[in-house]
Parts: structure tokens; C-alpha cells; sequence
């Protein structure tokens, strides 16, 4: 089985080593799995105590048990890497393996992503449980991809991630002048004179030099991406051949998913959306979004790894799915580009923070609940819609949605600095191209814009990786170019261009941006768009002559760039305030 060739994989998380003590209940289990149509699960997620009870001491007998049950049965196993959430005797022996926070203050045991990336020791123990995993199961033919850990985030700023910070910084800027003319140092008198002096943002020091956070960051995907990849390397080691992915979040800032997605065979994605809680066309269409988004990172099918087939417990308010929506929302994730609907979790768990979560089998056990009734019948759907498998989506036209641009114009202590609306500007890019039926891929600036023929630039504040001559060639191979408000304003630093905005590109959108308006909440201009000026034609032509002059007029909320026009640009629209 692989993930190419095995259809659409239908199933989820699954944890028998909360259930080893009941038998009846991990047949019971199979056999429920079989009458749903779950081919696949997933399995080792959180299970390095279990797996490693001591340190050294390695349980596999049930792991392979259960891949046997499952494989004879039919059904797959995505394995997981444990890394996600380590046992109390790595913490206590070795208490490097420790978060430290922005406060520099040194966390306790608990939780999950809870360890220090860069700590040799955690990294070590890592390498060995994984690649004694793949040792053991990499040949057996019920594995058919691995999982590395688990929803990757988190920050550490302990001595060792400082190090590392400061070794990272080095290599970047090669001189502390120059990352000082960088970052703008000079001002409040922040100049460091070496290295060694810089500390990453921290409420008790430096947070609000733009270039430091900016940098921070990318440190942070940066070492979590080396992490992730020596994982990875370990399972190699072990023998390991089978596609490795991890499951990205919903609208997560914490790391640029671009880098991640390099280094990954395939992109899992975990989505709860709150239906219900705005009509279902508004988070229809934010799903849709972000499940283009997941398809665009590769360029081919994505797995959506965890939903949920009921109701969650961890939303402020945790709400069941309506009859019917189980099936509709799991086929929009495979109408734009999953080869796969995943649940968290296929059996409830009994105690802890997640003992209230839907699941495939919940509580009851029983097969007699609407939920396992809707499963069923959507695994019957997915086993129809097998041949899709695989297919890729061709995009004509693409939304440029940077991890980097959102950092800085999230930090930038500029025109909005609550309610600046970025996201929504993109989606509405997004939308207005899925209205007209075409479809569109989400890229950042680092990838190549042949193929496409349009291009939206949404607020791209932050110019990176040569995108001003990138636009200029899109254009003049004949692309058309949508470029908003608030942009060409800064390099990748987060330093401001002189010479006017947007930099770069005033010649090509024949304006230069001047000031910025940023309205109050509840305020508003107006845009009138003349007819004539923006060429439209008239759905009554004969009400044409009529019409000639006439603007259409239009809300204008948020954020109101003030331009100059260039000589011999043609004005489309104006302000009616």
C-alpha cells in the first residue's frame, strides 16, 4: 500500500495502548473499522511511554500486534514518530530537554511540544526510538507512510536555543555592522557590539526591534525544520523507505509551512471549522481556502489528517455536527485536493483533557449512533470516489500568501495594529477568483510564477526574493497583476525602502502610494468606479449611451491608500470622500 496507489485513505488517529488491559474492546475495534470502510490509521502518535517505558527498555510486541490485526483486516497504518509529547523519565533525567519561555524561565513536565529542539540529548534519544521503529517495522507491509511527531510549534529560549539563535544570526548577516544597519539599530540606542549580545524578543528585554522578532522567527522554522529532518534521517538510518509527512494546523503563524513543506513527501492538514458559528457559506469558503492553501505547498494531493465526525471539546463552544455535514465537509476537502478524510479519533477516550471529543466509536461502543451511521456511510461514498486518487488540480491564476509578509505586517506597528485584515484581504482575492469557477493556487514569494496568468498581490508589505523583477517579468510575458494597498513598503528585513512605494514597481502600476489612511471601526469611504474608465460592458447595451459617466459605488473599510498617479495612468476609480 502507498499513498499513491491505494485510493482514497479513509480513518484517523488510533490509540490501542490506552486499551491494552481490554481485549474485547481492540477486536470489538476491528471489526467496527471494517463496517465503516476505514482502510488507514494511525498509530504511535503520543505512545513513547508506552513504546519506551524506561529508558532503554523497548515494547513493541503490542505496536506489532495491532499492525497485524490491521493488516489482515485490510487496513493500513500511517506510523508515528513519538517526539510529540516525551516521558517523564527523559524529562526528569535530563532536564536540558526543558522549554524555556520568553521569560526565560524554565518549564515544568508537562503537556505536549513541550522540549527544546536544539538540546543534543533530546535530539539523541529521538534518533534512537525512531530509528529502533523503523528497524522493527519499516519492512512490514501494513506501514504505508510515517507521521513525524506532531503538530510542530512551539518556541524554547534557553541557553542552547540563544547559542543557536546567535550561531544562525551569524551566518546570516556575517558582520554585527551590518545586521545592525539591518535591523536599524540605532534606534533607542540598540546597537549591539557582537553577537553574543543578542537575546531573542523577550517581554523582560527586546520587543520592539522589528528585525530581531522577524528573525526569531525564522530561526525558529529553521531549527524546527532541522529537527523534523533528523527525525527523519533516523528513520532513513533504520531502513525506513515509505513517505514521511506531519500534519500542519489551521492558520497557524507560528512557522513558515513553506520551509516545513520542502523537506516533506506529502502535507497533512488538521481542520476543525466552527460550523455553525457563522453561516455555513462563510466557512465553507474558509475551508475551502485553507484546503488550497495545504494543496498548494506541493503542487499534488494533501491528506487531511484530523476532523473531527462530531463534536470537539476544546472550541469555546463545542458544538455536533448537523446530519449531514459530516459527509458534505469531508468531500469539500476531497473536492479540493485531499486524497484522504482523517477523524481524530477513531475510539473515545475514557480520562484527560480529550475524554470528550467525537470520535468514530465512542463511549458506548456500539455501532447503533447516528455518528457511525454517517461514517459509514461516507466511507461507502470514498470508496466510490477511489479513482480520484492522485488527480491534481491545475491552476491558472495564484494569491500570493507569504508566511514571512504576515509576520512583519502583523508586527509592524503601523496604519492597524488590531483588526489589519491581511487574511481576509487574501481570501477575498481567492473568492473572487473561485466565484468565476477557475482555480487558484496559494504560493509565497518564493515560488516561480510561470504557468500562471494572473497574479493578486494582496498587502504585500514585505518585498522578498527579487519579487519586484518577478512581477515585472510576469507582466511583460503578458500576465495581468492585482496589487492592493500597503505594499512594496519594506525589504526582508523589515527595513523601510526610500524612493517611494510601492518599491520598485511604481512604473509598473504607474502611481506612487503616498500616505495611508487607516479608518476606524465603523468608518468608511467610498470607491466610485466609472464605467467608462474601467471599460465594462453593459448588460443592456441599449442603455448604454445612458449609463456613459455613471460610477458604480462601492464600501471602503479599514485601510485607504492615498496615491499619486503616474503621467498617462488611466484612473479607474476615486475616493467619494
Amino acid at each position: 500500500m502507498g499513498f499513491d496507489n491505494c485510493g482514497i485513505w479513509f480513518g484517523g488517529d488510533y490509540n490501542p495502548e490506552q486499551w491494552l488491559g481490554r481485549p474485547d474492546i481492540l477486536r470489538r475495534d476491528v471489526e467496527l473499522f471494517q463496517k465503516a470502510g476505514i482502510n488507514e490509521a494511525t498509530m504511535g502518535v503520543f505512545s513513547w511511554a508506552a513504546l519506551e517505558p524506561e529508558e532503554g527498555q523497548y515494547q513493541f510486541d503490542w505496536l506489532k500486534e495491532r499492525l497485524d490485526t490491521l493488516y489482515a483486516n485490510g487496513i493500513g497504518t500511517i506510523l508515528s514518530t513519538p517526539s510529540g509529547a516525551r516521558p517523564r523519565w527523559l524529562a526528569r533525567q535530563y532536564p536540558e530537554v526543558l522549554r524555556m519561555n520568553r521569560s526565560f524561565v524554565r518549564e515544568h513536565y508537562g503537556e505536549r511540544q513541550n522540549h527544546c529542539y536544539t538540546s543534543g540529548i533530546y535530539r539523541e534519544k529521538t534518533a534512537r526510538i525512531n530509528r529502533k521503529l523503523a528497524e522493527a517495522f519499516a519492512s512490514h507491509p501494513g506501514v504505508i507512510a510515517w507521521h513525524i511527531s506532531n503538530e510542530f510549534g512551539g518556541e524554547c529560549c534557553c541557553p542552547l536555543c540563544q547559542e543557536a539563535f546567535q550561531n544562525w544570526l551569524r551566518e546570516r548577516y556575517q558582520s554585527i555592522d551590518r545586521l545592525n544597519e539591518a535591523w536599524n539599530n540605532a534606534f533607542w540606542s540598540h546597537t549591539y557590539q557582537s553577537f553574543s549580545q543578542i537575546e531573542p524578543p523577550s517581554p523582560l528585554g527586546d520587543h520592539s526591534l522589528h528585525g530581531l522578532e522577524l528573525s526569531w522567527r525564522r530561526f525558529v522554522t529553521d531549527q524546527t525544520t532541522d529537527f523534523m529532518k533528523a527525525e527523519i534521517d533516523a528513520l532513513r538510518k533504520g531502513g525506513a523507505t515509505q513517505s514521511v509527512t506531519t500534519n500542519f494546523m489551521y492558520n497557524f503563524t507560528g512557522l513558515n509551512y513553506h520551509v516545513l513543506a520542502k523537506e516533506l513527501d506529502f502535507i497533512s492538514f488538521d481542520n476543525y471549522p466552527l460550523w455553525g458559528k457563522q453561516s455555513d457559506l462563510q466557512i465553507a469558503r474558509d475551508c475551502a481556502f485553507w484546503y488550497d492553501v495545504m494543496r498548494s505547498f506541493k503542487k499534488k494531493p494533501f491528506y487531511l489528517m484530523e476532523s473531527c465526525p462530531s463534536a470537539t471539546n476544546w472550541q469555546s463552544v463545542s458544538k455536533l455536527k448537523k446530519p449531514g455535514l459530516l459527509q458534505a465537509a469531508s468531500l469539500q476537502a476531497v473536492a479540493h485536493g485531499s486524497d484522504s478524510v482523517g477523524f481524530f479519533q477513531l475510539r473515545q477516550s475514557r480520562g484527560a483533557s480529550e475524554k470528550f471529543h467525537g470520535a468514530v466509536i465512542d463511549q458506548y461502543g456500539g455501532e447503533d449512533t447516528r455518528v457511525f451511521g454517517e461514517v459509514c456511510a461516507l466511507g461507502a461514498t470514498l470508496k466510490k470516489l477511489a479513482p480520484l486518487a492522485g488527480a491534481r488540480t491545475k491552476a491558472s491564476c495564484a494569491v500570493v500568501f507569504d508566511w514571512e509578509n504576515r509576520w512583519a505586517l502583523e508586527n509592524a506597528a503601523g496604519p492597524r495594529n488590531k483588526g489589519l485584515y491581511h487574511v481576509e484581504s487574501v481570501q477575498k482575492h481567492y473568492l473572487a477568483l473561485r466565484k468565476l469557477g477557475i482555480n487558484v493556487d496559494l504560493i509565497d514569494m518564493e515560488d516561480d510564477l510561470s504557468g500562471y496568468e494572473v497574479l493578486a498581490l494582496p498587502m504585500l508589505y514585505m518585498l522578498r526574493c527579487g519579487m519586484e523583477e518577478k512581477i515585472r517579468s510576469f507582466i511583460a510575458r503578458g500576465g495581468v497583476c492585482v496589487m492592493t494597498c500597503w505594499s512594496g513598503v519594506v525589504d526582508e528585513d523589515d527595513l523601510c525602502h526610500l524612493g517611494g512605494r510601492p518599491h520598485g514597481l511604481m512604473d509598473v502600476f504607474g502611481l506612487r502610494a503616498e500616505e495611508i489612511d487607516a479608518l476606524y471601526d465603523g468608518e468608511t469611504n467610498e470607491a466610485r468606479i466609472c464605467f467608462e474608465a474601467a471599460g465594462r460592458k453593459m448588460e443592456h447595451p441599449e442603455k448604454n449611451q445612458e449609463q456613459q459617466g455613471q460610477s458604480r459605488v462601492y464600501t471602503c473599510y479599514n485601510l485607504c491608500d492615498l496615491v499619486k498617479p503616474m503621467e498617462g495612468t488611466v484612473i479607474r476609480g476615486t475616493y467619494g470622500k
